[in-house]
């Protein structure tokens, strides 16, 4: 199985060819640029100077939420139009997942917290466990405030490694209070396509046509959620 992972839902962009168990390649940029500007060339440059011909992936693969509201929709974009013109199937994975799976392997044993900046006091998070090397899911995708996900650690009583954009912001308001809790180092830290090529191995089952793969949001877009404010306050 040779899997395209595409990774746009927060700064970095990055692509990824998985197959068997083996990175063939990956790239990534995170110089300021939109998305929009730099995902589509990275991936056909990475594919060229690997050898790799479109037609030769078997799945392809996106972090489709929860994450930047562009940048999801970018992504999820970038792999219908590949999917459809070729022919493929898909799979939107969870940016949770993925961000998980780039610890699937270490020495780490203990509770695995991705955590992305939501704003308005939240973060998007979900919970897993390293089990014998493995990453195993413990609760689904949520927005929830720092305070609340504080309360669910504490429940588990176990060492707690933080990963994601949101790390630093836990890490600081945890550390004194959890006990044993770290932060991920930065080349572990941050949204990978490599994660999300990972995540789709383990979740190919779910693969759909290409017309099928939508985002993945816990939230409305901010442009939503203060119209919805505004027709229930009548200004």
């Amino acid at each position: 199985m040779r899997i395209l992972g595409i990774e746009s839902s927060a700064g970095p962009a990055s692509c990824a060819v998985w197959e068997d168990g083996r990175i063939l390649a990956c790239s990534t940029v995170n110089t300021g640029l939109t998305h929009s500007q730099t995902l589509v060339p990275m991936v056909n440059d990475m594919l060229k100077n690997a050898g790799i011909p479109l037609k030769t992936i078997d799945l392809l693969a996106v972090a489709a939420g929860p994450g930047s509201f562009t940048g999801v929709r970018i992504g999820v974009a970038a792999v219908k139009g590949m999917a459809f013109t070729e022919g493929k199937p898909c799979v939107g994975v969870s940016t949770l997942g993925a961000m998980a799976r780039t610890a699937e392997g270490t020495l780490f044993n203990g509770i695995i917290c991705p955590t992305m900046d939501a704003r308005r006091g939240q973060v998007y998070t979900a919970l897993f466990e390293i089990r014998r090397g493995e990453v195993v899911r413990l609760t689904e995708d949520s927005a929830v405030s720092m305070d609340d996900l504080k309360k669910q650690l504490e429940k588990y009583k176990k060492p707690v490694l933080l990963i994601g954009d949101g790390a630093e912001l836990c890490y600081n308001k945890f550390v004194k209070s959890l006990g044993e809790v770290f932060l991920a180092p930065p080349h572990l830290r941050y949204q990978s396509a490599v994660g999300v090529a990972l995540e789709a191995a383990a979740t190919q089952d779910q693969a759909v046509p290409s017309e099928k793969l939508v985002p993945i949001y816990l939230r409305l877009p901010q442009a939503e959620r203060e119209l919805k404010c505004k027709q229930s306050t009548g200004k």
